[in-house]
C-alpha cells in the first residue's frame, strides 16, 4: 500500500481498489496504474501524507492511501 512508503521512497502504482466515487476521484488526480509516486513526507499526529507524481505534489489522507496498491519491489 501507499502508506508503506517512507520519506524519499518511490513506488509504481499497481491498482486503485474500490469502485466508488473516491476511487474514481483518485484516478482522476493521476493515481493510475503504471505511474511512479514518491513520498515527500507526512504531517504530524497521523495527518495527511505528501507525494509527488507526474510533476506535481498531492496530499492524501491515510485512508485514501490505503486504496492504492503498489508493485512489489
Amino acid at each position: 500500500m501507499l502508506t508503506q512508503l517512507g520519506k524519499g521512497q518511490a513506488g509504481c502504482i499497481k491498482q486503485v481498489t474500490g469502485g466508488d466515487a473516491l476511487s474514481l476521484r483518485l484516478m482522476e488526480m493521476g493515481l493510475v496504474p503504471g505511474v511512479e509516486i514518491r513520498c515527500l513526507g507526512s504531517a504530524p499526529f497521523g495527518g495527511p501524507l505528501e507525494f509527488e507524481l507526474l510533476g506535481f505534489r498531492i496530499s492524501l489522507r491515510r485512508s485514501e492511501c490505503q486504496r492504492i496498491i503498489l508493485h512489489e519491489p
